[in-house]
């Protein structure tokens, strides 16, 4: 199984507003860099969204150290929270509904495949792949023809 090195950032001109996310992927001393975005959304469903791209991208099932700013996600993930989301039906234990479920659950399912380490890195602080992510979340998130985020509008709809 192969070792990756997965780095991922997300970010949001408002929160909602256009956003964009940023992973690194790091393999045997080859480095893939991918980035999206979207005119409206928020900045945890980019989070989420920079993870999902990068896990993606994986052609077999690996073994994945994933480094995120975001404790959002690497807490959902490595204490178990988003699998207790999923199995009370998208509730939170304060009976409250999960936000990004449609993100969770493709989370959970690549998770799956691969074996996925979620460390958190401190956001801003130096670390330049972390800084690399940011970069490129933030250009896309400033770029032209932005995807619509077609969940969250649909449910902001509803709101």
């Amino acid at each position: 199984m192969k070792n990756v090195t997965i780095y991922t950032d997300g970010a949001c001109l408002g929160n909602p507003g256009p956003g964009g996310y940023g992973a690194v992927l790091l393999y045997n001393g080859t480095r893939k860099e991918l980035s999206g975005g979207y005119r409206r959304t928020t900045n945890n469903r980019m989070e989420i969204m920079a993870v999902l791209a990068g896990l993606r991208s994986l052609k077999e099932p690996c073994r994945v150290a994933l480094y995120s700013d975001s404790r959002y996600v690497v807490d959902a993930m490595s204490k178990g929270w988003a699998e207790r989301w999923r199995a009370k039906g998208w509730k939170r234990s304060d009976k409250a509904p999960a936000l990004n479920p449609d993100l969770w659950a493709e989370m959970l399912d690549l998770s799956e495949r691969h074996q996925v380490e979620y460390r958190w890195v401190k956001g801003h602080a130096g670390d330049p792949e972390n800084e690399r992510c940011d970069e490129l979340a933030v250009a896309a998130a400033n770029g032209a023809e932005l995807a619509r985020d077609e969940v969250y509008e649909k449910n902001a709809v509803k709101r």
